[in-house]
């Protein structure tokens, strides 16, 4: 039998050294991925500890209020679509829409959001670290 030439071997370390890197890469790509969703979980979360801490102390400011829903409505939007779980997307976008739709134009409003926020953000907090599990 006679011995393979060099460039043949050359060539099939080459792939070989390719296979594995690309494997090694693919797998570096998944622990990445897992990160940068557990960095998500971690925000949507703060978010909605942030956004409700901010609201249980303006319950007599509306407009302030109001913003301070809004900026956390939006904030979970933003991190909703930026998100590649399908679960947290779906998550962040259902409690970016609860913060949004809570409408404070006057006192009696603020209250009402106050209570609403104060009752729903453990729930809120809770669906979207579920989505993470």
């Amino acid at each position: 039998m006679r011995p393979l030439p060099r460039r043949t071997l050359a060539l099939a370390a080459s792939a070989l050294a390719a296979a594995l890197l690309t494997t090694g890469c693919a797998e570096i790509q998944q622990v990445s991925e897992g990160v940068d969703k557990a960095q998500q979980c971690i925000q949507a979360a703060g978010i909605v500890t942030e956004t409700a801490a901010k609201v249980a102390g303006l319950v007599n400011d509306p407009a302030a209020m109001e913003k301070a829903l809004n900026d956390g409505a939006t904030q979970l939007g933003t991190l909703a679509d930026k998100a590649a779980n399908t679960s947290l997307k779906e998550a962040a976008d259902g409690v970016s829409s609860s913060l949004g739709s809570l409408n404070v134009q006057n006192a009696n409003d603020a209250v009402d959001a106050a209570q609403k926020v104060a009752a729903d953000s453990a729930r809120w907090v809770q669906e979207l670290t579920g989505a993470c599990a």
